[in-house]
């Protein structure tokens, strides 16, 4: 694994599993919300967008979160693994009110730039519920085409347990009986 998508929706643990893969992997961590937005939560062209994540897809290693459809099929090109989070919508609701409460006002960790701090919006909030019915559908059916591998998760367990699997050496060769 040398360049990992994690797509999902927003609360499902996509900026979270990536950290852990990250240092796990030893690979650089791109969080697309970092280099979407800008201060004051305003958004690129869509020409400076595209040539900001080919650059960000073109270097050779990387653990890339984020969804941003338009993108999506130049990342799917480069990537060879793709990690799907595929939570039940109350709990990233859940999830994203929660971190509305307590980063309300601040720019939260280093997953978004300066000058975008924590609001409220009714529109990411119903992007957030709408996810499953609206976005869900459109990135997996474009990765139908894709040749790498997809490993689809369904809880925080189920992400404890990949990470515990990748943590797991191999086994090889013959087993010797005593």
């Amino acid at each position: 694994m040398q360049r990992v998508l994690i797509i999902g929706c927003s609360g499902a643990g996509k900026t979270t599993l990536a950290r852990r893969l990250s240092l796990f992997l030893g690979l650089p961590i791109v969080h697309l919300d970092r280099h979407f937005w800008r201060a004051g939560w305003q958004q690129p062209s869509s020409a400076e967008w595209e040539e900001q994540v080919r650059a960000l897809a073109a270097k050779p290693q990387w653990v890339m979160d984020g969804n941003y459809s338009s993108t999506l099929p130049m990342r799917l090109r480069v990537a060879d693994t793709v990690i799907v989070l595929d939570a039940p919508r109350w709990l990233c609701l859940t999830r994203v009110l929660r971190r509305l409460l307590l980063h309300y006002g601040r720019v939260r960790g280093d997953e978004l730039p300066d000058g975008c701090p924590e609001r409220f919006d009714w529109a990411f909030l119903r992007y957030t519920w709408r996810y499953r019915d609206d976005h869900r559908p459109r990135a997996m059916k474009a990765l139908e085409a894709f040749k790498g591998d997809v490993i689809v998760l369904r809880s925080a367990a189920e992400a404890a347990r990949y990470m515990e699997s990748l943590a797991r050496p191999a086994l090889g060769g013959d087993v010797i009986a005593s």
